[in-house]
């Protein structure tokens, strides 16, 4: 039924409480909002992706290691459950990617900028070397 595909469900804790939104009289009466803690040193990730981890997460994180997700978009307690666990396999799944090396294809606005200074220092020191001219 709850799909746990990268998060093995001892490193889960789930939490019901009083959601907001949609639901009318429904949302006061049942506990459909889930807020799920993950604590990250369970779960099995590289030292590289547990540091991508932290520093995309860095708001949900807790000083203990415990990575906090809410959701309250659904109506049903087992929907957001689901919802909530998809977010978390979404956050290690961008964790674990890599991100792509930068292929140089065109220089720089900055580099651009440095090549003319240089080439209009270039051409005042040449001028300066010049003879004046008397005449003018």
């Amino acid at each position: 039924m709850l799909n746990f595909k990268s998060v093995p469900s001892s490193a889960c804790e789930f939490r019901f409480i009083h959601s907001s939104g949609p639901g009318g009289q429904h949302v006061n009466k049942t506990a459909t909002a889930v807020e799920l803690r993950v604590d990250i040193a369970l779960l099995s990730l590289s030292a590289n992706a547990w540091h991508r981890l932290h520093k995309q997460q860095a708001k949900r994180i807790s000083k203990e290691g415990i990575l906090v997700v809410q959701a309250s978009s659904h109506r049903s307690q087992l929907k957001n459950r689901q919802e909530a666990l998809d977010r978390v396999n979404d956050f290690i799944k961008e964790a674990k990617a890599r991100a792509k090396t930068r292929i140089a294809t065109q220089p720089t606005l900055s580099s651009k900028r440095k090549r003319v200074d240089q080439k209009k220092k270039h051409a005042s020191t040449k001028r300066q070397r010049q003879r004046p001219d008397w005449e003018r």
